[in-house]
């Protein structure tokens, strides 16, 4: 693994109901909306020097609601959207995996559906980051647990989202905040995310 102490810091961002409004298994690019918090939280992280990424899983694919191509759709939305923001998307990573679902090709058990950590391990390694300097930012506790497998520190958006409080020391978040801006605001004051000039 090519991830360091000393390399960049970065921001994982989970998808739906963390960067934008939760519609169930949705690859429709129109139907795409931030959450509460996001665009301002974009906004201040575009001002930053941090690696943006955004982690989700996608199961719709292992289900056979949509087709796996459908999520460079989604990705071209992402990207347009972070840009509106004035921020970049670096990296678009989903897992289509789902162990119980009806597509038998995407259905087993793999290392990238979260609560696993493969996602935000592909990108450490892809990109050079410091995990330890990053930050990952999620609604329900399988993101947390994501990160902090990872070896992040960990935001949980209480927003509603998570229902079964399965909790477990990896499933614990370092902190707690209600919506995006608040959690960059978090995320702004550590050292590894200053503003650049």
């Amino acid at each position: 693994m090519n991830s360091m102490v000393g390399g960049r810091g970065a921001v994982f961002l989970d998808k739906d109901g963390t960067l934008l409004r939760d519609v169930p298994f949705n690859v429709d690019p129109e139907k795409m909306r931030f959450t509460q918090g996001a665009r301002w939280a974009l906004e201040a992280l575009g001002r930053t020097q941090l690696p943006l990424f955004v982690v989700s899983n996608q199961s719709g694919v292992a289900k056979g609601l949509f087709e796996e191509a459908a999520l460079a759709g989604v990705r071209t939305k992402l990207e347009a959207m972070f840009g509106e923001c004035g921020a970049s998307l670096t990296d678009f990573f989903y897992c289509p995996h789902d162990p119980g679902a009806a597509v038998s090709t995407y259905a087993f058990a793999c290392a990238c559906r979260k609560p696993q950590p493969g996602m935000l391990l592909k990108a450490i390694d892809a990109h050079g980051v410091d995990p330890a300097r990053s930050w990952m930012v999620g609604d329900i506790l399988d993101d947390i647990e994501a990160g902090r497998r990872a070896g992040c520190r960990t935001i949980l958006l209480a927003n509603g989202n998570e229902t079964q409080w399965d909790l477990s020391p990896a499933r614990v978040p370092h902190y707690c905040v209600s919506t995006l801006d608040e959690a960059v605001r978090l995320i702004l004051a550590s050292s590894s995310a200053r503003p650049s000039s």
